[in-house]
């Protein structure tokens, strides 16, 4: 039996397994419609005879992926489910409802490497990376239980994308691909906090996906005590990386900036965020902090935060005020996972 997840296989794979094992060519395209619509329950499959489900069952993992809690919110809808991989990691992920349709965050780690001061995922230590099939897993199987197709999808839950990029980059082929999901390259987006070579990789690619960089300080001084990622990779060499990333694809890429009472919220920031950004096809995405117990930081008042847009729309960046969903579910990243993993502990 193989380890291989069968949400793993690409349609070009499963075509080769059929003519490998002298199956007629078309049963490859009705299991793949299978998968692609999130039925990984073999009994499910009922066009497929029972020979090749057990033919399937004995080269491939099906039971791989199971949701162990789902939370919905009174307040927008929003879903949360928690999903147990086979090894026992655990992971989350988010469906969101926008007037565009519904959103999806995903996590491209069980855990993080990255160790963010402000992050809730940052003390539970890295389970593993997660293949392109069970990131793509997130998509599929959590429209099939909201019962609504999924219009967007945003890789910015636990983990970090471009320490993950080979699966990252085969989770988007899986998405895009139009004999599956066929979901549109510009409704991804993928946010990194910022490891420059993936970075300038990923702009080679001259895909249409979007890109969002986790930035929350305009210094490297203080976006060193933030996140340790900026002791490996300071401004100079990041923001130049997006500018070309900005300037080959057109794409105009987003800066999260999540804002921290006395920390970073005050009109010196916003002046030397907007003056470091000047020129870039750029957007700024204004971020509640992520309150948890432990943690530091606390969110800067409303005040602040209108201080702060203001600053930067005076001198012309373009702003955006995240909203905030799910909040009485704990559907900001990592509260979920961090209570699991300390319940274990």
């Amino acid at each position: 039996m193989s380890d291989k997840f069968c949400l793993d296989l690409t349609h070009d794979e499963l075509k080769t397994w059929c003519r490998e094992k002298n199956i007629p060519a078309f049963r490859a395209d009705q299991i793949y419609r299978w998968l692609s619509s999130g039925v990984i329950n073999l009994d499910e499959m009922t066009n497929i005879p029972l020979s090749l489900r057990q033919m399937l069952d004995a080269d491939f993992v099906f039971g791989s992926m199971t949701c162990v809690r789902k939370l919905v919110s009174e307040i927008d809808g929003t879903v949360k489910f928690v999903y147990r991989l086979t090894d026992g990691n655990v992971i989350e992920t988010v469906v969101m409802r926008y007037r565009t349709g519904l959103s999806i965050c995903i996590s491209s780690q069980a855990g993080c490497k990255m160790g963010c001061s402000f992050c809730a995922s940052a003390k539970l230590g890295f389970g593993r990376s997660l293949t392109s099939g069970e990131m793509f897993a997130q998509v599929i199987l959590s429209q099939r239980e909201v019962e609504e197709r999924i219009r967007s999808v945003v890789v910015m839950g636990i983990g970090e994308p471009f320490d993950n990029y080979d699966n990252l980059i085969g989770f988007i082929k899986l998405a895009t691909d139009k004999d599956g999901l066929n979901l549109g390259a510009r409704h991804i987006t993928v946010s990194t906090c910022g490891i420059v070579p993936k970075i300038e990789e990923f702009t080679r690619l001259d895909s249409q996906v979007n890109l969002a960089i986790s930035l929350h300080a305009p210094d490297d001084e203080l976006r060193r005590e933030l996140m340790p990622i900026a002791k490996a990779y300071s401004l100079d060499e990041l923001i130049p990386a997006c500018r070309d990333y900005a300037e080959k694809t057109h794409r105009r890429i987003t800066f999260e900036y999540s804002l921290f009472a006395g920390v970073n919220d005050s009109e010196a920031h916003a002046r030397a965020l907007a003056r470091l950004l000047k020129g870039m096809l750029c957007n700024v995405n204004l971020i509640a902090a992520n309150e948890f117990p432990g943690s530091a930081y606390r969110r800067s008042s409303r005040e602040y935060v209108r201080k702060f847009q203001e600053t930067l729309e005076t001198m012309g960046i373009n702003v955006t005020l995240r909203r905030e969903m799910g909040t009485d579910i704990m559907a900001a990243c990592g509260q979920l996972r961090r209570g699991i993993e300390e319940d274990k502990k």
